[in-house]
Parts: structure tokens; C-alpha cells; sequence
């Protein structure tokens, strides 16, 4: 006898299974691309890349000090985010506009330039009644790939720290963003916009059509170059919708298929650079044990979210009405995948969801919010992911030393004072740019005026807001309203998040690289084992409840107690 498999769990072990089968070749081809080495796209990109090489006078083999890598990151991030403003606040004076939209206000366009250039794509704004083409193209889209190749770029570099000893260099930034670019993400994002075009999605530059719909009304039709922007706003870790729905939308997410290769373009890079880790150090075994430390992080929050949304609301099975909570689905897509899709989208920096986030139940709202504030170290985001799960990694190794009382080491990398203190300060940067900025929120009125519920869920609407913007994720419960205030303070946690973690880890990877690496000897921790990442996951979880339990518990959690009680907000 065989025993019938629940569609919903096949969804999620089909995803693993092939998320699994891609680790290790796109790993090695990554490895390749940022080494140097020819690879089978170098004869079509290698010719660009030289070419773009010599038009901005960049010479690759020159190697960069740490300060020369950050320095270079942050100025073009800060050139971005300017051309990026400026482009929406003259969209209505630029071609390409066809429905004829204004010029975003200031605190919009500021908020928005500086989502964009963060990759966390947070939108104020609906995007099909906003954007012109051109602001999506040449400000939206374009910010989507390089503010993702800077990310893979300090990933890159942190690693090479790893892989170094004895020199004061850590790679060249613009060789590291210009390969990232060209070999890894153009390529991908080609290969995935022709998915989505043949699954449906529009790829035009047209105006917007009205027609009759069967029972005589009006509807408009939106169009756009949605199919090449979709494709990278999952695989760059960005997730800013064309449309306001983003991908519950049927123009962006039309079928079971698209939805499917969606959930997997958001893991498919992070995932990858694991592999890419453990051939730069030379040990593939690292770079598994970093993969397995992110599968069970995902595997626990998928388990624990789909049981919630399949259990459905107490409220409405107290009326006689059993089932999933359909509150918020696409009715295409109903309940069923809808933890899977939950996890997928805030373990990685996308929060592309295609459901209402505010529709959650309190459990799977809890863990869309761990999710994001451990972090997004499983799988995280573009870059992003792996460096914050290295900075975990040298926190586990430091606190496992001290127990059996040996000098630290991880890769042969004695990890003193200088390296402990990066660490420390690029993982509490995160709940800097949460915490006080959400406790601001809570006591003045600008705050508290655009909340769309009270008690429990309302301060859950105002904390996730903080939590997603520092987490680069981007996704938002629909309750809360815009406001000048927001606009201002998201976009402070947005810079927080992302900087004040990449220049110490950039640091980290300079100190490394300086340091001479030490020999394994009988008596240092392995690091490529099951205890290890053991050790790895319950660091990561103890962190995490340390610092964001407190605050969870006066949302979701006391929201959840009170549902089973009869009330809701």
C-alpha cells in the first residue's frame, strides 16, 4: 500500500530537491567567473568586459585595501541612489511615459532611490499608476542589478579573506561588479524573463488598454516591460513589484509554473555561493555545512508556517466553517503553498509574496518576521546571505572556543579581538536599524497616525515595516499608510541595514586576508560537521530571540494568544 502524498509538502521537497541539483554547478561557475578563469559565457561576455574595462579606464588585476573597496562601494551607491532620485523627480519631462504620470514627490522619490539601491525595493507607491517605463527601466531595473552585483561583490571579497593570508588586498571592487553583473546575473535573468514570457507574462512598452470584460464593464489593461524586470527582481535579491499586487499579480505570477521558477530564482544565486565558499577556501566541505545551517533554518520555517495558514482562523471555524485561511490568497493559488512561498520570500531579500501579508495568521506572521530578523541568512540575499552567515559562523566558532577554552580558529584564520569586533558590530548593526526607529514610531503621532489596525496587529503593521527595511526584504503588511514620516524612517533603516553591516564585513575581509593561516591540528574545532552546524543554527536562533523576542511578543505572539480567545484587531 502506498500512501498518498500531500501535494503541499511534494511542492516544497520538488523545490529542495532542485534547488539542491543547481548548488554545485552554478557554485563552481561562480568560483570561475570571480577568479578570473574562462568560463563557457566568456566568449560571448569577454568582450564586453574588456570593453567596459577600457571605456572606464578600470584595470582589473589591480588589487584594492579594504578602505580603497569599501570607499569605491559606497560612492557608487550613493551615485545611484542621486541618478535614481533624479530620474523619478523629472519622470513627467522624460519619454517613455505614455499614461502621462507627475514626478514622484521628494520623501516618495528619496524613499524610493534608496529602497532600490538597498535592494530591499520597499514601495510606497502602486507601480502600474506611478512609473513610467522609462523610471522602471533605467532607474528601478537598472538599480536592481548593480545595487545586487554590489552585494555579490562584498561576498566575494569576504571570502577571498578566508581564502588569503599574508596580503593586504582583497580583489579589485569593479572587476568583482562587472563580472558579477555581466556573467552571473545578466545571464540568469535572460534565461528567466524567456520563462516568464512564455508563461504569459507582458513584455512591451505599450500604453495601458481598456476593454470590455463579459458582463459589459470597463477594465484596464496594464502592460510594460514586466518579464525582464520580474526576472531580476527575484534572482538580485530585490522584489519590487511592477504592479502594486507584485506577484500575486496575474501579469507578473500568471501560472503555477511561473509561481514555481519565482520561488526558485530567489534562492538559486544565494544558494549557489555556498559551493562558491567552500572551492575559494578549499574545502567543499565548509561550504556544505553553510548550506545545511541554511536548509534547516528554511526547512523549520516552512514546517512551522504551512500547518498555520492550512490551519485556518479559529474565528471562522467557530462559525462551522472549516479550513485553510484563504483570507488574502490568490484564488489561483489558494493556501497551499502559501508557507512555502512565506519563507522563501523573507528568508531571501525579495519579500515577493503572492499573497496579503496582512492576512497572515499570527503564527506565520511571527515567522515571516524571524525570518527576516535573524538576518536572512537562509538563504538570504544576493551576497548578502553568505556574509552574514559567515559573520554567525565566526560568532559560533569564538563562543565554542572559549568553552573548551583553545585560541578560536576557523580556516586557519585565528579569530582575535579585531575580527570578533567586525562581526559583532555587522550582525547588531541589524537590530540598531530595527529597534530604534520602530520604538520612535510607537511614541510619536506621525507614527502611530497611518496604523491601519490597534492593539497587538497594529504594532505588528508598525514592526514589521522596521524589520523588513533593515532586512532589505521589502514586503509589508498592507495596514500600514503612507506618510511623509515613513517614508523618511524606513528609508533610515534601509541605509542602516545594508551599509553599517557591508563596510564592517568588507573590514573583516581585510583583516583576514592580513593574517597568517595556521595548520589543523587534532585539537581544532572542525567546522564541516553536524555538530558544528548544530552549534551554527542554535547561535543564530539565540541571537535572534535575544534581541527581537521582546518586541515579538507584543505583536504576533500575544496576537495569536488572543485569537484563540475569540478576539481579533
Amino acid at each position: 500500500m502506498y500512501r498518498r502524498v500531500n501535494p503541499v509538502w511534494f511542492e516544497a521537497l520538488l523545490f529542495c530537491a532542485i534547488l539542491f541539483a543547481t548548488v554545485r554547478p552554478l557554485g563552481s561557475y561562480m568560483e570561475a567567473v570571480f577568479a578570473g578563469r574562462r568560463t563557457f559565457t566568456s566568449p560571448l561576455f569577454g568582450p564586453l568586459e574588456r570593453a567596459i574595462y577600457a571605456v572606464c579606464r578600470i584595470d582589473p588585476d589591480a588589487e584594492m585595501h579594504w578602505t580603497t573597496y569599501s570607499f569605491s562601494l559606497l560612492a557608487f551607491s550613493i551615485v545611484a541612489i542621486a541618478t535614481t532620485y533624479a530620474i523619478l523627480r523629472l519622470q513627467n519631462l522624460l519619454p517613455l511615459n505614455p499614461q502621462n504620470f507627475d514626478a514622484l514627490a521628494p520623501d516618495l522619490a528619496w524613499n524610493t532611490a534608496v529602497s532600490f539601491a538597498t535592494t530591499t525595493d520597499w514601495q510606497f507607491y502602486a507601480g502600474e499608476n506611478t512609473m513610467s517605463y522609462l523610471s522602471q527601466m533605467a532607474a528601478l531595473g537598472w538599480q536592481m542589478f548593480v545595487a545586487a552585483g554590489a552585494g555579490l561583490a562584498v561576498a566575494i571579497a569576504l571570502m577571498r579573506g578566508f581564502a588569503r593570508q599574508h596580503t593586504p588586498t582583497i580583489g579589485n571592487f569593479w572587476a568583482d561588479f562587472t563580472r558579477g553583473l555581466l556573467y552571473v546575473l545578466l545571464p540568469l535573468s535572460f534565461v528567466f524573463a524567456l520563462a516568464f514570457v512564455f508563461q504569459g507574462e507582458p513584455q512591451n512598452v505599450a500604453a495601458y488598454r481598456d476593454v470590455k470584460t463579459l458582463d459589459g464593464a470597463t477594465q484596464t489593461l496594464t502592460g510594460g516591460p514586466m518579464a525582464s524586470q520580474e526576472s531580476i527582481k527575484l534572482l538580485g535579491g530585490n522584489g519590487g513589484g511592477f504592479v502594486s499586487a507584485n506577484s500575486s499579480s496575474p501579469n507578473e505570477n500568471p501560472t503555477a509554473i511561473s509561481n514555481f521558477l519565482q520561488l526558485l530564482a530567489m534562492f538559486l544565486v544565494p544558494a549557489g555561493l555556498t559551493y562558491t565558499f567552500g572551492k575559494m577556501v578549499g574545502d567543499k566541505r565548509q561550504g556544505w555545512a553553510l548550506f545545511a545551517a541554511m536548509s534547516v533554518l528554511f526547512a523549520a520555517g516552512v514546517a512551522i508556517a504551512t500547518p498555520a495558514e492550512l490551519g485556518g482562523n479559529p474565528l471562522i471555524h467557530a462559525l462551522g466553517v472549516r479550513g485553510p485561511n484563504l483570507e488574502g490568497k490568490e484564488v489561483r493559488f489558494g493556501a497551499n503553498d502559501a508557507g512555502l512561498s512565506l519563507t522563501v520570500a523573507t528568508d531571501s531579500t525579495v519579500g515577493a509574496g503572492n499573497f496579503t501579508y496582512d492576512s497572515l495568521t499570527p503564527v506565520a506572521e511571527l515567522i515571516a518576521m524571524a525570518d527576516m530578523q535573524l538576518g536572512e541568512v537562509a538563504f538570504g540575499g544576493v551576497g548578502s546571505g553568505i556574509f552574514g552567515m559567515l559573520s554567525y559562523a565566526i560568532v559560533t566558532v569564538f563562543v565554542a572556543g572559549l568553552m573548551v577554552g583553545r585560541t578560536p580558529e576557523y580556516l586557519g584564520n585565528k579569530l582575535e579581538r579585531r575580527e570578533m569586533l567586525l562581526a559583532m558590530l555587522a550582525i547588531l548593526s541589524f537590530p540598531v536599524a530595527i529597534l530604534i526607529p520602530a520604538a520612535v514610531a510607537c511614541v510619536v503621532p506621525q507614527g502611530l497616525a497611518t496604523l491601519g489596525s490597534s492593539g497587538p496587529h497594529g504594532f505588528s503593521e508598525l514592526f514589521y515595516a522596521f524589520t523588513s527595511s533593515a532586512a532589505s526584504n521589502g514586503s509589508a503588511m498592507g495596514g500600514l499608510g503612507v506618510n511623509t514620516f515613513y517614508n523618511f524612517a524606513t528609508g533610515f533603516a534601509m541605509l542602516v541595514g545594508r551599509f553599517a553591516a557591508i563596510v564592517p564585513t568588507v573590514a573583516l575581509a581585510g583583516a583576514l586576508a592580513a593574517k597568517p593561516r595556521n595548520e589543523r591540528t587534532r585539537g581544532t574545532l572542525r567546522t564541516d560537521t553536524a555538530l558544528f552546524v548544530g552549534l551554527l543554527v542554535f547561535s543564530i536562533l539565540i541571537v535572534g530571540a535575544l534581541t527581537f523576542l521582546p518586541a515579538d511578543a507584543l505583536g504576533p505572539i500575544v496576537e495569536h494568544v488572543l485569537l484563540l480567545q475569540g478576539k481579533s484587531f
